[in-house]
């Protein structure tokens, strides 16, 4: 918890001891934060502290995450338009920023809207609904009497800053649903933000469709030898075992964590295939190494070097996929909202950072 400094007034009047531990129960949850995703924020006079860039909001207690930014150049910026925006960094108080992180990408977010606690996560059943054709009128319909809006996706960062402010030009939307992202609340306390956030998470709440049993061991025996393994967590496989979330899967990506994680689309075989020659096809084909494996109606494998959160990213599509009824329109991301973050220089911090913490 300690900065190499003295303790802030900040520290002495509660505020960020508040925000490490919402941060720390929320970021526990899988359903609501996996691995590096989502972002916590509290405003304390003229200083907004936020979560670092590709850090872990479950580690929050054990680990300081929390990177300072001053608020009236950042809200002055976000006014004028300014291109500085596109570099959070800028916006650091270097004095108390003793470990060197940058902030979150998402700093325009937290810092547009009036409220003192924000906190974004990437809620499985809040993405779920809201990848939907009939997302909104289901939204409408679970969230009434709530003051909400609903943004458009835009990439993380300036752009969905900007679709965020037109959504609720004047503020007055403390839950905001993220189209293909997730979902933010905003608060006076950590203690009334979280509450918020359960109580939408519950009203959002969808019961998942259970998979037929993977098979881990002919996963394995197929993909020996190519530089994949098994996932970390079993649930992963449902992914490849459920029919529908196989064709989710296999249909497009859903939201941006995803990209960044485990890449632009899976490489998917049937389980007599093999993986051998169709690596070679895949990379004649131009496209880059894959991240993950499906092997159809068997499981799934990722692999050796992917980036920590990896895992964690391959059971939230299993989750969020569960949630989606058979035969659902969908809204997936285009090919160009699949560039921008591949190309986009905040995500490969993000995932060089991922290489790096333990």
């Amino acid at each position: 918890m300690a900065r190499g400094t003295e303790m802030t007034a900040a520290d002495k009047n509660g505020g960020l001891l508040a925000l490490r531990r919402a941060s720390a129960a929320i970021g526990a949850d899988p359903l609501l934060v996996q691995g590096a995703g989502g972002n916590i924020s509290v405003k304390l006079d003229s200083v907004m502290w936020i979560k670092a860039s590709g850090t872990w909001l479950a580690e929050a207690a054990a680990r300081d995450i929390l990177v300072p930014v001053a608020l009236p150049p950042l809200r002055a910026a976000i006014s004028a338009g300014d291109a500085a925006l596109e570099r959070a960094e800028t916006f650091v108080i270097r004095e108390l920023n003793a470990t060197q992180l940058r902030p979150s990408i998402e700093t325009s977010m937290h810092a547009a809207l009036p409220h003192k606690m924000v906190v974004h996560v990437h809620s499985v059943d809040a993405i779920a609904a809201a990848v939907r054709a009939d997302g909104m009128a289901m939204l409408e319909e679970k969230l009434a009497g709530l003051r909400w809006a609903f943004v458009p996706y835009r990439r993380p960062g300036v752009p969905l800053t900007r679709a965020m402010v037109e959504a609720s030009p004047d503020g007055g939307a403390d839950v905001l649903v993220l189209a293909n992202h997730g979902l933010v609340v905003g608060a006076d306390d950590a203690a009334s933000a979280q509450a918020l956030l359960a109580e939408v998470v519950a009203r959002l709440a969808i019961a998942p469709r259970m998979a037929p049993s993977a098979d881990p061991e002919a996963v394995a025996t197929i993909v020996e030898g190519h530089g994949f393994r098994l996932p970390t967590d079993a649930a992963a496989h449902a992914t490849a075992t459920d029919p529908a979330s196989l064709a989710i899967a296999e249909s497009g990506v859903l939201y941006p964590d995803h990209v960044v994680f485990l890449g632009g689309a899976p490489l998917a075989i049937d389980r007599d295939e093999s993986l051998g020659a169709a690596l070679e096809r895949w990379q004649a084909a131009g496209y880059p190494r894959p991240k993950w494996v499906i092997v159809r109606g068997l499981g799934i494998a990722v692999a050796d070097d992917i980036a920590r959160g990896g895992d964690e990213m391959a059971c939230c599509l299993a989750e969020v996929a569960a949630r989606i009824p058979r035969d659902c329109g969908l809204s997936f991301l285009q090919a160009e909202d699949i560039a921008a973050l591949t190309d986009w220089d905040a995500e490969k911090y993000r995932q060089q950072l991922a290489k790096t913490l333990n």
